[in-house]
């Protein structure tokens, strides 16, 4: 049914979108569990940290930039220097999902500094 709703949508306009996520269905015991949720305060945390690693990230340049979403694709390659394994599979990527190079090193540069990385290391799990 889902793939049905997905094949209506244009190949451009999906090209345009950066991260594509399955969200599972909900668990009904998970959903009632009595265990504490992370609290707002320690989301707000996390999100401030990262932000401090962006800001550190593009400090050093002359341009004022303030997160890696205005940053042009020239600077995005200098900050991903990536390994032989992961160029082959950007390649991948690219040739089934057309120009999406420059946004998956984008999306890269946000998860890495969500994870208080000022570099960039990746595992990758590709689907069987």
């Amino acid at each position: 049914m889902i793939q049905r709703y997905v094949s209506k949508i244009s190949g451009p306009l999906l090209d345009r979108i950066d991260i594509h996520i399955d969200v599972p269905a909900v668990n009904y015991k998970e959903m009632r569990s009595t265990k504490e949720a992370e609290s707002s305060a320690s989301i707000l945390g996390r999100v401030v940290r990262a932000r401090d690693v962006q800001l550190k990230r593009l400090a050093c340049l002359q341009q004022k930039l303030y997160c890696n979403a205005q940053m042009p694709t020239q600077l995005i390659r200098k900050f991903c220097e990536l390994s032989a394994d992961c160029e082959r599979l950007l390649e991948r990527a690219m040739a089934q999902q057309g120009n999406a190079g420059p946004h998956l090193l984008g999306v890269s540069l946000a998860l890495s500094s969500a994870a208080s990385s000022s570099g960039l290391s990746f595992t990758f799990s590709t689907p069987p």
